[in-house]
């Protein structure tokens, strides 16, 4: 008899169980699951050191626009960089999918939310290539390769034609370089470019994230400023715009830095040697040489790039970027030797 009681008692509690669970889940409401930015739904909830939980674009917006590590609603600054908490998002798809999917349509319909979550993004992945390794002596140098290279390898990847010749052209000439940035890349290239290396006002900006989200057009003031610099000191302009970036490319920047000045030591010794040979006359001639020659050898590359190994673009790419340096030093030597046996 009591075997049967028990037995029949155990589905009974099991059929309770099961109802109260369904009651239990519709009880849960969309308010417990705010995010305390924008009141909604969480989407892609990212949780903090100090515990609260945010829509990711609400925080990469508040990144943005404070500039500062901390939490948006204790102030707690955060360490590292945050990450989807990837437990509590499951259970809000679960429960609430129709609200996420409107929220997610919304969202990828918003530009500044999209170049927001890009940017924050971008310095996550900064911040991790560029973390110091406790395991070596000199953090800067050993992270040269895991860092550095790594970070140049996804923009090359991305667009290795792109990136094989603005490098090779920038570093030939210049001033056709940007002329071509100008002319078929202006949103993308040009517009950070120009306000990295001809901020409208420098104490405004606090950092380079902050110069590249803003893509306005430049006033008369940058530009006054970057023609001179373009018709001047081209170099400079690359120098400059390679200094923003020590924070993030330690070596990488030097590297491009040196080479920069290097070239600048050539062109002007090379405006020396044309006016001591009185040759100035031949300056737009040589010009108009120099525009034929590159545009031949990027037409040149253009056709024949789809049967290029990428092993070899990579083999020129590092290349141009590490070893033009120590050319260039050698190439400045030979010259002022020159110029000494001249006035000797």
């Amino acid at each position: 008899m009591e075997e049967d009681e028990t037995s029949q008692g155990e589905p009974e509690r099991a059929e309770v169980k099961a109802r109260a669970t369904p009651e239990i889940s519709r009880k849960i409401s969309v308010s417990e699951f705010h995010c305390h930015c924008c009141y909604d739904i969480l989407v892609n909830p990212t949780t903090l050191n100090c515990g609260h939980s945010f829509c990711r674009h609400c925080l990469a917006l508040w990144w943005v626009s404070s500039k500062k590590n901390e939490c948006p609603e204790c102030r707690e600054k955060w360490e590292g960089f945050p990450k989807v908490n990837i437990l509590l998002r499951d259970v809000i798809e679960r429960l609430f999918s129709d609200a996420i999917e409107q929220r997610k349509e919304d969202i990828q319909q918003n530009s500044d939310v999209a170049r927001s979550l890009t940017t924050f993004q971008k310095y996550g992945n900064d911040q991790i290539s560029t973390a110091p390794n406790t395991g070596r002596i000199n953090p800067r140098g050993g992270g040269f390769f895991s860092g550095v290279l790594t970070a140049l390898t996804g923009v090359a990847a991305v667009n290795p034609g792109k990136s094989l010749f603005i490098l090779y052209a920038l570093k030939s000439s210049p001033r056709l370089s940007m002329l071509y940035l100008y002319l078929f890349d202006y949103a993308e290239a040009f517009l950070p470019f120009i306000h990295t290396i001809c901020p409208m006002q420098e104490n405004q900006y606090e950092d380079i994230v902050t110069k590249l989200l803003d893509l306005k057009h430049p006033s008369w003031k940058q530009w006054r400023e970057f023609i001179v610099k373009y018709l001047f000191v081209p170099y400079q302009l690359i120098a400059e715009f390679a200094w923003d970036w020590l924070d993030v490319h330690y070596w990488t920047s030097r590297f491009i830095i040196v080479n920069a000045m290097l070239h600048s030591v050539l062109e002007l010794l090379t405006f020396w040697r044309l006016w001591s040979r009185r040759e100035l006359k031949t300056i737009p001639h040589r010009m108009w040489r120099h525009f034929w020659k590159v545009s031949t050898q990027g037409l040149f590359v253009a056709i024949f790039w789809p049967f290029i190994p990428q092993f070899v673009c990579n083999c020129l790419f590092y290349w141009a970027l590490y070893f033009n340096p120590i050319i260039n030093i050698d190439l400045v030597v030979k010259e002022v030797r020159r110029l000494e046996t001249q006035v000797q």
